[in-house]
């Protein structure tokens, strides 16, 4: 399953040449990410209520063209890959005509907030489990 998130893409988020400034990126990826989950039936901030957050330990980023202020944007999100401890999401940034300006991959475990030791997603939230599995099948 892949989601499409539309991007309003701001004045703020741009650099003087117009350009979406790198950095804000990795936001972009957040919002397609949260959108994803979302729109799987989940809820990450039940996940905070009990305990457990769920940091970036990797992320790569690729730029193909620049987005500008004033531009339609996109992201692109799905499950890349999963196995029941670390999660990896896949992006692309996208303009109005369908064209990749930026694409990327952010990993993920989860880890209980008070210590940061890991735990076993398939363990702690066995419905985000079926979910992700699913979605791997579905790819």
């Amino acid at each position: 399953m892949k989601i499409k998130t539309p991007i309003q893409v701001r004045y703020q988020e741009t650099d003087q040449m117009g350009v979406v400034y790198h950095a804000n990126y990795l936001v972009w990826f957040e919002i397609g990410r949260t959108a994803f989950i979302e729109a799987n039936g989940l809820n990450y901030h039940e996940m905070e209520e009990q305990g457990v957050v769920s940091p970036v330990i990797d992320v790569h980023v690729y730029f193909k063209q620049p987005i500008r202020y004033g531009q339609d944007a996109f992201v692109h999100t799905w499950l890349e890959n999963y196995d029941g401890l670390r999660t990896t999401y896949g992006y692309q940034v996208t303009d109005a005509e369908g064209n990749i300006a930026v694409s990327g991959t952010s990993q993920h475990v989860i880890v209980k907030k008070d210590n940061f030791r890991p735990i076993s997603l398939r363990k702690k939230f066995p419905e985000w489990h079926e979910v992700y599995s699913n979605a791997l099948e579905e790819k």
